[in-house]
């Protein structure tokens, strides 16, 4: 007797339901695995990155330590120029003023002009000329001023003037 309206089926170990939960599961581990490993690379990308920031932002440290001491060095070398060029107009001035300062009478041969000192050579028509005309100008700017004459065939004086500011007077006029 038959209790059955279809024929009986083979039971298989593993059902068609418990087959799609097995095949769920896997696709979520697998999941999960994918997930974890796509994690663990941005991870690593990332450390690397950041090693490689570091690395960068201690050689712009580097490179703006270095360029600010060469902005130092350039701006003490500005100064310098600077310093020089003011010198060298004080020098230029100091030079058309002592041109200025000698008469046409007297003729200069040479002139050592230091920093605390000017010596001059050249020749005069008589010794009075050379007192009133350049000697008097001479002691008013410079301490100690010494002239040696030296008479010459055509009856006018060769003179060496050697004029010299004290130490605390030269400090001031720098």
């Amino acid at each position: 007797m038959n209790h059955s309206f279809i024929p009986p089926r083979s039971k298989r170990f593993i059902s068609s339901e418990l087959r799609l939960v097995l095949f769920f599961f896997i696709v979520t581990i697998m999941m999960l695995v994918g997930t974890y490993i796509f994690l663990e690379y941005k991870t690593y990308n990332f450390v690397y990155e950041r090693k490689s920031v570091a690395q960068k932002h201690s050689a712009l440290n580097k490179s703006i330590k270095e360029m600010e001491e060469e902005i130092k060095t350039l701006e003490a070398e500005v100064k310098i120029a600077d310093q020089v060029t003011t010198d060298n107009t004080v020098m230029k001035e100091s030079i058309r003023n002592l041109f200025d300062l000698v008469p046409d009478d007297i003729t200069l041969d040479r002139a050592e002009l230091d920093a605390k000192s000017l010596i001059l050579y050249g020749m005069t028509p008589n010794k009075d000329t050379y007192e009133y005309m350049l000697h008097a100008p001479l002691r008013s700017i410079f301490n100690r001023t010494y002239t040696s004459f030296y008479p010459v065939e055509n009856g006018w004086y060769r003179f060496v003037s050697s004029n010299y500011l004290d130490n605390d007077t030269a400090e001031e006029i720098q």
